[in-house]
Order: structure tokens, then C-alpha cells, then sequence
């Protein structure tokens, strides 16, 4: 049947009706002054979501582009930076920090297991000279569906004094409690299309003073992706360059959702669909890739022992129309990950639940007990 897609993926996301509807309409000039009020609600709702009252700016980039915008406009040529390596991504932005000529030193975990925030601790103490600029961290690592502890290791960041936060809260923002301003995180970058709501095309750095601080002399060279200019038209409602207008009239509806639903329903919407998720793996004898204490709000990692990963993604794209991710680099084939992030519900859950359960029996495990993995997640929706 045609049009039944159901992405349960870490992005993209699946897209509510309203912000769909909102990109079917006719575009309107970015420099008018109805786009103009229309960014000023969107920045303040922004501003809202991140917790914060300091600059959020919005890019049109994905999350990646947020990333180099937050780490090129903030540091320069030869600065050492840290850079918390224990997935995919925590690896590219070591690769990224390398390519603009920094001097990068890595703290690594293996794949699926969380950061060791001690390991950060005693870096940062033991750097007197103050030569440590950044400390780089992904948050939510949906390479493995790791949840790193950035609590703990912004708290090491603070102490040090001088070296800024930066944070890739690409699948942990609009998921899971993250107070830009109470935590003091110095740069936040994220993406449209994963808590968010909207389709991929937007990215959006949040921004402290003291960042802005060390926005004066940073030396990396930067033009599209310079800060400065979009703190510049943030102050008129505008942007420096030409923004996907109806991407950010989307952005306008889902925001107003999240509002309407509130941060803490959001975070616990998040928290009681990642607890279900994993409950009924367990009841199908599915081994988790990363630990319940480390468990991402973003996606859940599987890897399964008596059948392919690959298998069991095929076949529920091929007879339920749902789509899976597949594992990264060495972990291709391996592992397969059930996306919850965004515009997913109770339902959605346990409809994959229940499409996985009749591809493992398709598969030939005929171990399972009847209806296991839908009980188990429906237990903890009833306890929620």
C-alpha cells in the first residue's frame, strides 16, 4: 500500500500534518515584515526550548553545519581541544576539529558504552596552563544510542574556567532535559529534522556571552557560517542570507506544539517511549547494544545474536512498511536501531513492537512467546 511509511528512525522524523501543511504554503519574501514576525516568535520559542535567554540562531545547515559553525566562529588555528569520541559522531567532529587545524586529543569509549567523565576530570585539572580551549561532546550518540553524562563533564568543563562547552545536542534536544542556562553551556548545536519535528535544512547554535567572548579572537576563517552575521540579523528578525522560508514557517507550527505540550511532558513522552522500547527487546530475548543507566531518549540500539540485523530491516520495511536504521561503520550489519524521537507516540511504539515480533517469527524463532514484546512495552505505558 502506498503512502504508509513509518519511519522509526533517528532522523529524519516523522512530520505532523500541521508542519507538513506548513510547507505547502505559497512562500512569502524573507525580507518582508510578515517573515520578520514570524522569525522573532520562532527565535523566542527557541530561545524557550534551549532554556536559555542568550542568542539561539538558526542556519540553514544540518546538524553537521551547526556542529562546524559552532566549533569554527569560537577557536583558532592550533588550539587544543577535547573531544569525546565513542560513536559515530563524537568521530566526526574529532575528523572536523583536525580539518580546521586544531590540536586534537581524543577521550574514547568503546562503541555502546557511555564516556568516562572521570577521564575529562583529570584532563582538565591537570591542564594549569589553562591550554585546553574546548571540550567537544555529542550527548545523544545515535550511532550506538548512548546517552553521555554531559551533566558530569560540563561540570569538570566549569571548574577548569577558561575552556568552553560545546555540545552536539542534535537527538538529545527537544528530548531530554537540557538547561542551556542553568547547566552554562557555552555552545549548543542542533537539527530540524530530529526532536524538532520539521524536515532536514535548518540547523541552530545557541550561543553564551562567553562564547562570544572567544568569538573576538578566533582566527578560523569563516564566511557563510559566521556567527557574528546572524547575531546581527537575529537582532532584526532576519538573516544574513537567504533562510528556506517555509522550512522556518514549519518550524513556527512545531514549536507552537511543543509548547503546547510542555517541556516535562516532552521529556517524559521521550523517557516512557525509550523505557518501553527497550522492556519489550528484553521480552523478545533481544540483546541491548548500549546499558539502561546510558540508554539515549533518541533511539535504541539492538543486536541481535540468532538473526541477521539486515534481515530483520528488510523484511519490516518490505511487509510493514517500516523503516529501521542499520548499524555504522564496523557495527554495519550487526545492530539495528528503533528511532523515538520527535513526533512519535504510544501507538507507534507499540506498532513496530508488534511488526518486529512477526518478522522474528518469519525469521524462524519460534522461542517467542506470544505477544511478549507488545506486553512488555504496553506495562510500562500502563505504569506511566
Amino acid at each position: 500500500m502506498d503512502d504508509k511509511l513509518m519511519l522509526m528512525i533517528p532522523g529524519p522524523t516523522p512530520v505532523p500534518e500541521k508542519v507538513l501543511l506548513a510547507l505547502a504554503k505559497h512562500p512569502i519574501g524573507h525580507r518582508s515584515g510578515e517573515f520578520s514576525s514570524i522569525m522573532a516568535e520562532v527565535t523566542q520559542n527557541l530561545k524557550w526550548l534551549h532554556q536559555t535567554k542568550n542568542d539561539v540562531l538558526t542556519l540553514t545547515v544540518s546538524g553537521t553545519g551547526a556542529m562546524e559553525a559552532g566549533i569554527i566562529n569560537f577557536l583558532s588555528p592550533g588550539d587544543r581541544v577535547l573531544v569525546g569520541c565513542n560513536g559515530k559522531f563524537g568521530d566526526r567532529w574529532a575528523l572536523m576539529s583536525a580539518a580546521f587545524g586544531l590540536a586534537v586529543e581524543k577521550i574514547t569509549a568503546e562503541w555502546g558504552k557511555p564516556l568516562d567523565t572521570e577521564q575529562f576530570r583529570e584532563k582538565l585539572v591537570a591542564d594549569t596552563n589553562k591550554q585546553i580551549k574546548a571540550v567537544i561532546i555529542t550527548h545523544s550518540e545515535t550511532s550506538t544510542g548512548v546517552l553521555n553524562d554531559l551533566e558530569t563533564i560540563n561540570r569538570h568543563v566549569k571548574e577548569h574556567g577558561t575552556a568552553l562547552m560545546i555540545v552536539d545536542a542534535v537527538t538529545s534536544l527537544g528530548a531530554v532535559n537540557l538547561p542551556v542556562d542553568a547547566w552554562g553551556l557555552d555552545v549548543v548545536a542542533s537539527g530540524s529534522q530530529k526532536g524538532y519535528m520539521v524536515p532536514p535544512g535548518l540547523g541552530f547554535v545557541a550561543v553564551s556571552p562567553k562564547a562570544w567572548e572567544a568569538y573576538q579572537t578566533a582566527k578560523l576563517p569563516r564566511f557563510y557560517l559566521d556567527l557574528g552575521s546572524y547575531k546581527k540579523a537575529a537582532a532584526k528578525n532576519s538573516n544574513p542570507f537567504t533562510p528556506p522560508v517555509n522550512l522556518v514557517i514549519a518550524l513556527q507550527v512545531a514549536l507552537g506544539m511543543m509548547q503546547a505540550e510542555g517541556l516535562d511532558s516532552i521529556f517524559c513522552r521521550h523517557q516512557r517511549l525509550t523505557r518501553a522500547t527497550r522492556e519489550a527487546a528484553k521480552a523478545l530475548g533481544l540483546p541491548l547494544f548500549a546499558p539502561d543507566e546510558a540508554a539515549s531518549p533518541a533511539v535504541t540500539s539492538v543486536a541481535p545474536v540468532s538473526v541477521e540485523a539486515e534481515q530483520i530491516r528488510a523484511i519490516m520495511k518490505k511487509r510493514f512498511d517500516i523503516a529501521l536504521a542499520g548499524g555504522q561503520d564496523h557495527l554495519k550489519g550487526k545492530i539495528f536501531r528503533i528511532g523515538h524521537l520527535g513526533f512519535v507516540s504510544d501507538r507507534d511504539i507499540l506498532t513496530a513492537i508488534g511488526s518486529l515480533e512477526a518478522t522474528l517469527r518469519e525469521l524462524g524463532d519460534e522461542s517467542l512467546a506470544q505477544g511478549a514484546g507488545v506486553a512488555a512495552a504496553a506495562r510500562v505505558f500502563a505504569e506511566s
